[in-house]
């Protein structure tokens, strides 16, 4: 639970800390991000005051309020099939018992039919004709419309929280989903003006001292800064990025306000059923106060640089750390193609296909091996260099994880490689995609059914239709939920799927991840069954059997991955 604490004017200061597996590899830095954030939000309320505060909540309030009011009724034939399903259920059982009984079930019922009635009513009179059946697709692709305009309205904060619900399959619906996804580098600029009080306070000198040249009007702008290209007096092309005016102050006046909101639905959980929204909350907010650092920004850049050193495919650019500050970040200026151009990358003899393999091989490694991730690969963070090397750009947005969840997602992986669908339903349930306290062979049937309906599918052959109305009904019948921890990973992978369906329809997860799942197993047993010999051979008790047919195994594929490379 969320712990909460208010101030005078009735803000919400507490950012406790939470036992989630995403961690930072180095806890102390997220400590010190916790700190900043709690000095950066108290600060934030004390000087936007009461006023402010409630007209800034209602305006949450509204926007918020409607959205939920049309899922809820968008999804509500999900859930009256389900509660229909309880109250039969429920008349069975309450016949072994008597008259008084089977009346107060009867009452409650149809209490239950009125309200279902007032439900259908209001949802007629909002959507008109036959309600949710009539015109379903067009009415939620113009309700996601309306979302996006209003985040957009409501500044960098909620344009951050719209992209990270775009990874949300299982709160939002698929119309959102792919609405939410083009809320990269759609934000106006701020002023020329603004930049260049940034640019000339954060570096401690003129413009004209610090750059050769600067093209002022930017060439992409996203929510938290824009960018602009640029000269060295050293002659090096770079490229500027410069944060917008007061961010953290407007961010963490948001969050405060965004706290008073979670600890509503944490203490009314029947407004709480799919989603840690509090524990969402804590990373949303670690998160955004380390991008908001192009510090760190730049560290994030040199370490994803030195974790790919051998693989000269993949190229991360310079930082001039002369002219980087917590507030302007300048790089080496690179020219490329976007991954999801195919003429142009064609044009230059480069496969579309060869690229996405290889962009899915990177995050193997980032994920399962590194523990450390891109998290933001959308097509405007990624280009083809003309020599056919993979450029990542923009590293605010990271992900880091921790060696145990490391250690399930590996189990996991293995899994979906070799289609063993009733030890994955056993790796969800270790995941945390169960809610507590429910038996997980309850649910397990239902898992496996729907593993095995869509493992096989190349991303070409997906009805995401078919597969998002299937899915609300199982969200909505069943306990199942995305632990926070897992927002920055859904959201990588959901934008890597997208830039799959461009570049390459008939890509197919398992020939692209077979042989790097055998050679990931084959370190990871290998090391395990090394300290089980060794404490075999030195006479150690208790877990020092050895598993012949395991060796033999890991044996044959050794051999084979070696005949392979």
């Amino acid at each position: 639970m969320l712990n909460v604490e208010r101030s005078q004017n009735g803000f919400a200061l507490a950012l406790p800390a939470r036992n989630g597996h995403a961690q930072p590899k180095n806890g102390h830095e997220r400590d010190e991000l916790r700190t900043r954030a709690e000095r950066a939000i108290a600060h934030a309320a004390k000087v936007r005051g009461v006023w402010h505060a409630r007209w800034r909540t209602a305006q949450i309030a509204w926007v918020l309020g409607w959205l939920a009011l049309c899922l809820f009724l968008e999804n509500y034939d999900a859930r009256a099939r389900y509660q229909q399903r309880v109250r039969r259920r429920q008349r069975e059982e309450v016949r072994q018992l008597g008259a008084v009984a089977r009346w107060r079930l009867w009452g409650r019922h149809l209490g239950a039919g009125a309200l279902d009635l007032l439900i259908r009513a209001v949802r007629a009179v909002l959507f008109g004709g036959r309600g949710a059946s009539s015109g379903r697709e067009a009415r939620l692709a113009k309700q996601a419309r309306w979302f996006k305009r209003q985040l957009v309205r409501l500044g960098p904060t909620f344009i951050k929280i719209g992209q990270a619900l775009a990874t949300r399959a299982d709160l939002l619906p698929l119309a959102y989903i792919r609405e939410l996804e083009t809320l990269q580098d759609q934000v106006p600029p701020f002023s020329v003006e603004q930049a260049r009080a940034t640019l000339e306070g954060e570096l401690g000198r003129s413009i004209e001292e610090a750059f050769a040249e600067v093209e002022w009007t930017p060439i992409a702008a996203a929510s938290l800064g824009q960018v602009h290209r640029a000269r060295l007096h050293t002659g090096e092309e770079v490229a500027v990025k410069v944060q917008r005016p007061r961010l953290e102050e407007t961010v963490s006046f948001d969050i405060a306000i965004l706290r008073r909101v979670v600890a509503f639905l944490e203490r009314h959980p029947q407004l709480n059923e799919n989603a840690d929204w509090g524990g969402m909350l804590d990373e949303f907010t670690v998160t955004i106060f380390e991008e908001m650092d192009y510090v760190r920004e730049a560290q994030n850049a040199d370490r994803f640089r030195e974790n790919f050193q051998t693989w000269r495919v993949v190229y991360v650019p310079k930082i001039y750390w002369t002219h980087t500050t917590a507030r302007v970040l300048t790089m080496e200026f690179i020219r490329g193609t976007k991954v999801t151009d195919l003429e142009a990358l064609r044009a230059r003899r480069i496969s579309p296909v060869k690229v996405n393999r290889l962009l899915v091989r990177t995050y193997l490694k980032q994920l399962l091996e590194d523990g450390f991730f891109h998290a933001d690969p959308h097509p405007g963070n990624l280009l083809v260099m003309d020599d056919g090397r993979l450029a990542f750009f923009d590293f605010g947005m990271v992900g880091r994880i921790t060696p145990q969840l490391q250690s399930l997602m590996v189990d996991a992986f293995f899994h979906v490689v070799n289609r063993e669908v009733h030890e994955l339903a056993n790796d969800l349930f270790k995941l945390n995609f169960l809610k507590p306290g429910f038996d997980p062979e309850f649910v397990r049937p239902v898992i496996e059914k729907l593993f095995e309906k869509h493992l096989e599918l190349k991303l070409g052959e997906v009805n995401f239709k078919e597969l998002t109305y299937e899915l609300a009904d199982v969200v909505y019948a069943y306990p199942f939920r995305l632990p926070a921890n897992f927002t920055y990973i859904m959201r990588a992978l959901m934008t890597l799927e997208g830039i799959g369906l461009i570049t390459d329809p008939e890509f197919n997860f398992f020939d692209t991840a077979r042989p790097y799942a055998k050679q990931l197993v084959l370190r990871r047993e290998g090391r395990q069954l090394r300290r089980t010999l060794a404490a075999k051979l030195w006479g150690r008790n208790g877990d020092g059997r050895v598993d012949w047919s395991r060796i033999w195994k890991l044996t044959k594929w050794a051999a084979k991955a070696y005949l392979e490379s």
